[in-house]
Protein backbone atom coordinates (compact mmCIF):
# COMPACT_ATOMS: atom_id res chain seq x y z
CA UNK A 1 0.00 0.00 0.00
CA UNK A 2 1.36 3.28 -1.06
CA UNK A 3 2.09 5.82 2.14
CA UNK A 4 -0.38 8.92 2.96
CA UNK A 5 2.22 12.03 2.35
CA UNK A 6 1.67 13.93 5.80
CA UNK A 7 2.58 17.55 6.59
CA UNK A 8 2.06 18.25 10.45
CA UNK A 9 1.63 22.17 11.54
CA UNK A 10 2.41 23.19 15.28
CA UNK A 11 5.30 19.97 14.96
CA UNK A 12 6.95 21.41 18.47
CA UNK A 13 3.66 21.88 20.46
CA UNK A 14 2.47 19.05 22.48
CA UNK A 15 0.03 17.38 19.86
CA UNK A 16 2.30 17.79 17.03
CA UNK A 17 4.95 15.74 18.75
CA UNK A 18 2.11 13.17 20.23
CA UNK A 19 1.52 12.87 16.30
CA UNK A 20 5.11 12.42 15.43
CA UNK A 21 5.41 9.83 17.49
CA UNK A 22 2.40 7.63 16.42
CA UNK A 23 3.04 7.79 12.94
CA UNK A 24 6.44 6.19 13.65
CA UNK A 25 4.03 2.98 14.32
CA UNK A 26 1.92 3.58 11.63
CA UNK A 27 3.21 2.46 7.93
CA UNK A 28 0.37 3.93 6.79
CA UNK A 29 1.70 7.35 6.89
CA UNK A 30 4.96 9.09 5.63
CA UNK A 31 5.95 12.72 7.42
CA UNK A 32 7.06 14.96 4.25
CA UNK A 33 6.32 18.61 5.90
CA UNK A 34 6.74 19.89 9.85
CA UNK A 35 5.93 23.96 10.49
CA UNK A 36 5.75 25.85 12.87
CA UNK A 37 4.76 30.06 13.06
CA UNK A 38 8.43 31.12 13.76
CA UNK A 39 11.65 30.55 12.42
CA UNK A 40 13.39 27.77 13.90
CA UNK A 41 16.86 25.76 13.56
CA UNK A 42 15.38 22.65 14.90
CA UNK A 43 15.08 19.50 12.58
CA UNK A 44 12.92 16.16 13.51
CA UNK A 45 13.75 13.43 12.11
CA UNK A 46 16.41 14.90 9.91
CA UNK A 47 13.32 16.75 8.29
CA UNK A 48 13.71 20.98 8.83
CA UNK A 49 10.63 22.82 10.17
CA UNK A 50 9.72 25.38 7.82
CA UNK A 51 7.38 28.11 8.19
CA UNK A 52 3.43 27.80 7.10
CA UNK A 53 3.93 28.27 3.14
CA UNK A 54 3.65 26.41 -0.45
CA UNK A 55 7.03 24.82 0.02
CA UNK A 56 6.16 23.02 2.84
CA UNK A 57 3.16 21.72 2.47
CA UNK A 58 3.60 20.77 -1.92
CA UNK A 59 4.51 17.24 -1.14
CA UNK A 60 1.93 16.19 1.48
CA UNK A 61 -1.37 14.58 0.84
CA UNK A 62 -3.06 15.48 3.79
CA UNK A 63 -1.91 18.50 6.30
CA UNK A 64 -3.36 17.11 10.16
CA UNK A 65 -3.13 20.91 12.28
CA UNK A 66 -3.40 21.39 16.06
CA UNK A 67 -2.20 25.18 16.52
CA UNK A 68 -4.14 28.29 17.16
CA UNK A 69 -7.33 29.63 15.07
CA UNK A 70 -5.04 32.31 13.50
CA UNK A 71 -2.56 30.06 12.15
CA UNK A 72 -5.06 27.70 11.36
CA UNK A 73 -7.10 29.87 8.94
CA UNK A 74 -3.45 30.78 7.27
CA UNK A 75 -3.27 27.01 6.60
CA UNK A 76 -6.48 26.65 5.14
CA UNK A 77 -6.20 29.31 2.74
CA UNK A 78 -2.69 27.81 1.58
CA UNK A 79 -4.12 24.09 1.48
CA UNK A 80 -6.90 25.60 -0.30
CA UNK A 81 -4.65 26.99 -3.00
CA UNK A 82 -3.10 23.84 -3.40
CA UNK A 83 -5.71 21.35 -3.09
CA UNK A 84 -4.75 19.78 0.05
CA UNK A 85 -6.60 17.57 2.27
CA UNK A 86 -6.70 18.75 6.31
CA UNK A 87 -7.51 17.49 9.12
CA UNK A 88 -8.34 20.45 12.07
CA UNK A 89 -8.02 19.61 15.92
CA UNK A 90 -7.41 23.28 17.05
CA UNK A 91 -9.72 24.52 18.89
CA UNK A 92 -10.99 28.34 20.21
CA UNK A 93 -12.66 29.46 16.57
CA UNK A 94 -14.81 32.72 16.50
CA UNK A 95 -18.42 32.68 14.76
CA UNK A 96 -16.51 34.39 11.43
CA UNK A 97 -13.58 32.32 11.68
CA UNK A 98 -15.86 28.91 11.58
CA UNK A 99 -17.81 30.29 8.74
CA UNK A 100 -14.38 30.90 6.75
CA UNK A 101 -13.81 27.13 7.29
CA UNK A 102 -17.36 26.31 6.07
CA UNK A 103 -16.71 28.52 2.74
CA UNK A 104 -13.18 26.70 2.19
CA UNK A 105 -14.84 23.37 2.64
CA UNK A 106 -16.25 23.80 -0.47
CA UNK A 107 -12.97 23.84 -2.23
CA UNK A 108 -11.33 21.05 -0.47
CA UNK A 109 -11.92 18.15 2.11
CA UNK A 110 -11.45 19.76 5.76
CA UNK A 111 -12.57 17.51 8.71
CA UNK A 112 -12.85 19.51 12.01
CA UNK A 113 -12.73 18.22 15.51
CA UNK A 114 -12.93 20.13 18.69
CA UNK A 115 -11.39 16.14 20.05
CA UNK A 116 -10.75 13.38 18.12
CA UNK A 117 -11.23 10.86 20.72
CA UNK A 118 -13.86 8.03 20.11
CA UNK A 119 -14.95 8.13 23.50
CA UNK A 120 -15.52 11.69 23.45
CA UNK A 121 -17.68 11.61 20.10
CA UNK A 122 -19.70 8.97 21.45
CA UNK A 123 -20.18 10.95 25.12
CA UNK A 124 -21.30 13.57 22.45
CA UNK A 125 -24.24 11.55 20.82
CA UNK A 126 -25.42 10.22 24.03
CA UNK A 127 -25.77 14.02 25.10
CA UNK A 128 -27.72 14.51 22.33
CA UNK A 129 -29.94 11.93 22.70
CA UNK A 130 -30.12 12.85 26.54
CA UNK A 131 -30.83 16.43 26.10
CA UNK A 132 -33.71 15.36 23.68
CA UNK A 133 -35.52 12.53 25.81
CA UNK A 134 -35.29 14.55 28.91
CA UNK A 135 -36.76 17.83 27.73
CA UNK A 136 -37.77 21.28 29.51
CA UNK A 137 -37.89 20.41 32.84
CA UNK A 138 -34.02 19.20 32.58
CA UNK A 139 -31.29 22.23 33.35
CA UNK A 140 -28.12 21.44 32.00
CA UNK A 141 -24.41 22.31 32.82
CA UNK A 142 -20.80 21.49 31.55
CA UNK A 143 -17.44 21.01 33.74
CA UNK A 144 -13.96 20.13 31.60
CA UNK A 145 -10.05 20.26 33.41
CA UNK A 146 -7.22 20.44 31.41
CA UNK A 147 -3.68 20.65 32.13
CA UNK A 148 -2.34 24.55 33.25
CA UNK A 149 -0.84 24.91 30.09
CA UNK A 150 -4.22 25.21 28.28
CA UNK A 151 -5.48 28.40 26.97
CA UNK A 152 -8.49 28.51 25.94
CA UNK A 153 -11.69 27.98 28.23
CA UNK A 154 -14.59 26.52 27.61
CA UNK A 155 -12.02 23.68 25.66
CA UNK A 156 -13.27 23.34 22.32
CA UNK A 157 -14.71 19.52 23.57
CA UNK A 158 -16.91 21.03 26.23
CA UNK A 159 -18.27 23.69 23.11
CA UNK A 160 -18.89 20.91 21.36
CA UNK A 161 -20.99 19.12 24.13
CA UNK A 162 -22.55 22.10 24.70
CA UNK A 163 -23.41 22.11 21.19
CA UNK A 164 -25.08 18.29 21.52
CA UNK A 165 -27.24 19.37 24.56
CA UNK A 166 -28.25 22.82 21.96
CA UNK A 167 -28.89 19.79 18.86
CA UNK A 168 -31.24 17.55 21.59
CA UNK A 169 -33.34 20.43 22.39
CA UNK A 170 -33.49 21.40 18.67
CA UNK A 171 -32.34 24.89 19.66
CA UNK A 172 -29.35 27.54 18.63
CA UNK A 173 -26.25 26.74 20.09
CA UNK A 174 -24.75 29.84 20.20
CA UNK A 175 -28.23 31.39 21.50
CA UNK A 176 -27.67 28.96 24.58
CA UNK A 177 -24.90 29.71 25.78
CA UNK A 178 -24.52 30.90 29.23
CA UNK A 179 -22.19 32.21 31.92
CA UNK A 180 -18.36 30.96 31.30
CA UNK A 181 -16.79 30.25 34.90
CA UNK A 182 -12.93 29.19 35.39
CA UNK A 183 -11.47 27.60 38.43
CA UNK A 184 -14.55 27.59 40.36
CA UNK A 185 -15.16 24.41 43.10
CA UNK A 186 -19.08 24.82 42.29
CA UNK A 187 -21.08 26.73 39.95
CA UNK A 188 -25.11 26.70 39.04
CA UNK A 189 -27.15 25.24 36.43
CA UNK A 190 -28.79 27.77 34.19
CA UNK A 191 -31.83 28.35 31.96
CA UNK A 192 -28.69 28.32 29.64
CA UNK A 193 -25.82 26.21 29.75
CA UNK A 194 -23.20 27.29 31.80
CA UNK A 195 -19.42 26.33 31.68
CA UNK A 196 -17.21 25.69 33.96
CA UNK A 197 -13.19 25.00 33.06
CA UNK A 198 -10.18 23.75 35.48
CA UNK A 199 -7.02 24.26 34.88
CA UNK A 200 -4.46 22.18 36.70
CA UNK A 201 -1.06 20.18 36.55
CA UNK A 202 -0.63 17.94 33.15
CA UNK A 203 -4.50 16.29 33.44
CA UNK A 204 -5.12 15.02 30.17
CA UNK A 205 -8.48 16.10 29.84
CA UNK A 206 -12.01 15.25 31.59
CA UNK A 207 -15.07 16.47 30.58
CA UNK A 208 -18.72 15.82 32.33
CA UNK A 209 -22.05 17.18 31.13
CA UNK A 210 -25.04 17.49 34.43
CA UNK A 211 -29.04 17.34 33.91
CA UNK A 212 -30.82 18.18 36.72
CA UNK A 213 -34.66 18.71 37.16
CA UNK A 214 -33.80 19.31 40.48
CA UNK A 215 -35.25 16.15 42.11
CA UNK A 216 -32.63 14.12 40.17
CA UNK A 217 -29.23 14.35 38.55
CA UNK A 218 -27.65 12.57 35.57
CA UNK A 219 -24.34 12.66 35.12
CA UNK A 220 -22.50 11.72 31.48
CA UNK A 221 -18.33 11.68 31.43
CA UNK A 222 -15.07 10.51 30.15
CA UNK A 223 -12.04 10.86 31.38
CA UNK A 224 -8.45 10.98 29.29
CA UNK A 225 -5.54 9.01 30.60
CA UNK A 226 -3.38 8.90 27.22
CA UNK A 227 -2.69 11.67 24.78
CA UNK A 228 -1.89 9.01 22.26
CA UNK A 229 -6.21 8.90 21.63
CA UNK A 230 -6.35 11.82 20.21
CA UNK A 231 -3.03 11.81 18.04
CA UNK A 232 -4.11 8.03 17.17
CA UNK A 233 -8.13 9.61 16.21
CA UNK A 234 -6.49 12.17 14.19
CA UNK A 235 -4.60 9.80 12.04
CA UNK A 236 -7.60 7.71 11.60
CA UNK A 237 -9.02 10.45 10.44
CA UNK A 238 -6.57 11.51 8.18
CA UNK A 239 -7.19 8.07 6.31
CA UNK A 240 -10.69 8.39 5.81
CA UNK A 241 -10.59 11.83 4.40
CA UNK A 242 -8.28 10.84 1.90
CA UNK A 243 -11.41 9.32 -0.26
CA UNK A 244 -13.43 12.23 0.84
CA UNK A 245 -15.06 15.04 -2.09
CA UNK A 246 -14.58 18.78 -0.85
CA UNK A 247 -17.07 19.79 2.27
CA UNK A 248 -16.92 19.83 6.03
CA UNK A 249 -16.60 16.63 7.60
CA UNK A 250 -16.66 15.55 11.37
CA UNK A 251 -15.19 12.41 13.73
CA UNK A 252 -19.29 11.84 13.76
CA UNK A 253 -19.24 11.28 10.20
CA UNK A 254 -16.42 8.66 10.32
CA UNK A 255 -17.42 6.65 12.77
CA UNK A 256 -20.77 6.78 11.38
CA UNK A 257 -23.46 8.19 14.55
CA UNK A 258 -26.59 8.84 12.62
Amino acid sequence: MKKINLAITGCLGRMGQQIIKTVKSDKNFKIVGLTENKKTNKKINGLKINLNSELAFKDASIIIDFTIPRCTIEIIKIASKLKKKIVIGTTGFSKKEEKLIKKFSKKIPILKAGNMSLGINLLMYLTEIASNSLGKKFLSKVFEIHHKHKKDHPSGTALMLGKGIAVGKKKNFYNLIGKKYLNKKNFPYGNKINFNSLRKGEVIGEHEVKFSSGKEIITLNHEAFDRALYSEGALSAAKWLMTKKPGLYSMRDLLNFK
